[in-house]
């Protein structure tokens, strides 16, 4: 098998070392390389950097243009070469980045690595859902799993805050997952209607949740983990299972724990790199793509 070409942190600095680098790279994004000037109509006009701003001046009528509105960077004073630098941790390593090591790398305040870390979780999300718009098909494997949290007992009942993600693998193909409330049908019912089409083959574990599937048009097979079943024949959930798993693992050793009220945003991160596996050489590039579609941020 060809070695997989990579995107080297050699390459990243070459193209980007300059926080004017930087900006032309996101004007690029947005107007593309030949620009047409929105006031006087010319067409690759040529645009000059404006000193000491985050902004451009046309040469024929001063027209100016600031690539930064309507991006993660519009508000933020932070230097470009550090968010830059920060795409580039997060899309060139499998198990994400915590903010303390952010807090590290760019010399920045815990408060500023934070921020920036779950606005490029939000792009990462955002550039996932833009790349794989439709519903899985075919062959598709559905999974619960519980992340975080403790299971505690109290006067003969069991309570547990941990939160529930169900994922779903396109066999050979892409991950779809979101947050649930629970693992019950009237939670896991919705979101595989709305991810997957119908008439799609679904494989699953024995849960009784997912037992009435065939009535909701799909094909169905489950796998019965408790009498030891795991592959029988083509039927198994072998690649969404593997999925939480890197899941749970990258959490517990690189970010210890995080709340539930951000766990979809490391769905989308997770996500987003899972998607591009097979492409890892491309991946910041489309990130950095995804900058000049509108963004809105809820943090």
């Amino acid at each position: 098998m060809a070695k997989q070409e990579q995107y080297t942190f050699r390459q990243f600095q070459a193209s980007y070392g300059t926080d004017d680098d930087c900006l032309r790279a996101i004007l690029r994004r947005k107007m593309g390389d030949e620009i047409t000037c929105p006031k006087c109509g010319v067409i690759g006009a040529k645009f000059h950097k404006i000193s000491g701003r985050r902004a451009f001046a046309c040469q024929d009528c001063g027209h100016h243009l600031y690539p930064c509105v309507g991006t993660p960077f519009e508000h933020s004073s932070t230097p470009l070469t550090l968010w830059f630098h920060a795409m580039y941790l997060m899309t060139a390593t499998r198990n994400g980045v915590s903010a303390k090591e952010l807090q590290r790398q760019l010399g920045v305040t815990y408060k500023c690595a934070w921020r920036i870390g779950h606005q490029l979780r939000l792009l990462m999300a955002a550039r996932d859902a833009s790349q794989n718009p439709g519903p899985l098909s075919g062959h598709v494997e559905v999974d619960e799993t519980f992340i975080g949290g403790k299971i505690r007992r109290s006067k003969g009942t069991r309570r547990s805050n941990k939160t529930v993600v169900m994922g779903m693998v396109e066999r050979g193909g892409s991950f779809k997952g979101q947050v649930i409330e629970n693992n019950q049908s009237s939670q896991l019912f919705p979101v595989i209607h709305k991810n997957i089409a119908q008439g799609t083959l679904i494989n699953t574990d024995n849960w009784k949740a997912y037992r009435n599937l065939k009535k909701m048009g799909y094909a169905h097979e489950s796998v019965n983990h408790q009498a030891e079943e795991w592959v029988p024949g083509i039927h198994h959930t072998n690649s969404v299972e593997s999925f939480s798993s890197h899941l749970k693992r990258a959490i517990s050793s690189t970010h210890v724990s995080i709340s539930k009220q951000h766990t979809d945003k490391y769905l989308g991160e997770f996500a987003y790199r899972f998607n591009n596996r097979k492409e890892p050489a491309v991946m910041f590039q489309r990130l950095l793509t995804q900058i000049s579609l509108p963004f809105s941020s809820p943090l």
